[in-house]
């Protein structure tokens, strides 16, 4: 029945429903275009670290592998005859110009991450440039004497060895710095001991006869353990500055050390030849090359064998390549990252020296390699869980 004069009207609840719905649905779009946004940031974030890994782990792959290869084709290859024969036995000449590499790139380095003109000094107070002195006092003198070992140890035992920096670190840091660790880094320690003992003792046959009747000599063996301690000296030390002088940061720490490394060596190899004369020269070793030192004696060696001039160039341009990589990787990826990709390159080091140059192992060789890395890994493994640990309680106790 249809009322005269009366009009019809819709409800004004259909209305506020229409509206209603049509809200909910412009909601939904939004959330689904920030959802989507969120999505395509954490795709593009994924990419990037990706892109990021890729570079810092294939930087220091190539880098550190390359610097390998060449190390151990410069200390042991006889560049001359059979019957005369000439390898090249300047190590400072070595650690001088890689020095100054890395002190160059480590420069570089610094001046493409500082913010502002006066950030990242290289030398930010007095009080920091004697216990850098110090280190790169012993890191020049560590060097030499790794070198040395060379002559008289295989390429493979002198990368198990240096694998085993837990040792001489741990030592000095309980013995000078009254620092305490938990258990299982001491079982770590004596089951990477125990491995290089193994690998050292059950030398190859045909190792045997490179070397001579005892294989890895005690003299060489030696000669490593004063380089492992020196090296331990150093990165204990590091450690310390790290603590004492924040914000000290990994780029000025490189740059700051090889300039001192670099001017330390320059000035031996241009002093040594004068000291050579005298009873303390010749009694330390300085009368190299009849006396004309290190320097003049290593100049004329790459002058009769130029490729090993190029050999040294490559040598140090990729252990500087490698130190900017590492410091890469720990900026952006934190030690734990940096650790498995160290222990993983140290492998692939030893198995390309393997193949590269021919060396055989025995059985137990290979044992004893198994335990090294094998607590090498168990280690970085539970340092990453220690860290979890205390990464979640630091977050509980702020949500608290």
């Amino acid at each position: 029945m249809v009322v005269k004069g009366a009009t019809f009207r819709r409800p004004q609840q259909n209305g506020n429903l229409k509206l209603h719905v049509s809200e909910k649905a412009s909601n939904a779009a939004s959330a689904g275009q920030i959802d989507g946004a969120i999505a395509s940031d954490q795709e593009a974030k994924s990419s990037s670290n990706f892109f990021n890994l890729s570079i810092c782990v294939g930087g220091i792959y190539a880098s550190f592998l390359t610097w390998g290869v060449l190390q151990e084709r410069i200390t042991t290859t006889n560049y001359g005859t059979a019957t005369n024969k000439e390898i090249f036995k300047y190590p400072v000449v070595m650690n001088t110009v890689q020095s100054a590499f890395a002190a160059a790139l480590g420069y570089l380095y610094v001046l493409l991450t500082r913010r502002s003109r006066g950030d990242l000094p290289i030398y930010p107070s007095q009080r920091i440039v004697f216990p850098l002195f110090f280190v790169a006092i012993i890191s020049a003198l560590s060097s030499p004497f790794g070198y040395a070992s060379l002559q008289h140890v295989d390429y493979i035992t002198f990368i198990l060895a240096k694998s085993c920096k837990l040792l001489p670190v741990m030592f000095l840091h309980v013995t000078l710095y009254g620092k305490r660790y938990p258990f299982y880094k001491y079982a770590v320690v004596a089951l990477v001991t125990a491995g290089v003992a193994i690998f050292t003792l059950h030398q190859s046959t045909d190792s045997k006869k490179k070397k001579g009747a005892d294989g890895n000599s005690l003299y060489g063996l030696m000669l490593l353990g004063i380089n492992l301690l020196f090296d331990g000296l150093t990165n204990s030390t590091q450690d310390d500055i790290y603590a004492r002088f924040k914000p000290y940061t990994g780029q000025q720490m490189m740059c700051a050390l090889n300039i001192m490394s670099t001017f330390i060596t320059t000035a031996y190899l241009l002093l040594s030849p004068y000291l050579a004369h005298t009873g303390l020269g010749h009694y330390v070793g300085l009368d190299i090359g009849n006396g004309a030192g290190e320097l003049q004696a290593a100049l004329a060696f790459i002058k009769r064998h130029p490729t090993v001039g190029w050999d040294i160039v490559g040598f140090a341009a990729c252990g500087a390549m490698g130190q900017v990589f590492i410091f890469m990787t720990l900026s952006i990826f934190g030690s734990l990252l940096l650790v498995t990709v160290t222990v993983t390159r140290k492998m692939l080091t030893m198995i390309i020296s393997v193949v590269w140059f021919g060396h055989r192992l025995t059985g137990m060789q290979w044992l004893g390699v198994a335990l090294v890395f094998g607590g090498i890994g168990i280690e970085a493994e539970l340092n990453k869980r220690e860290k979890r640990a205390k990464e979640k309680e630091k977050l509980s106790g702020k949500k608290a």
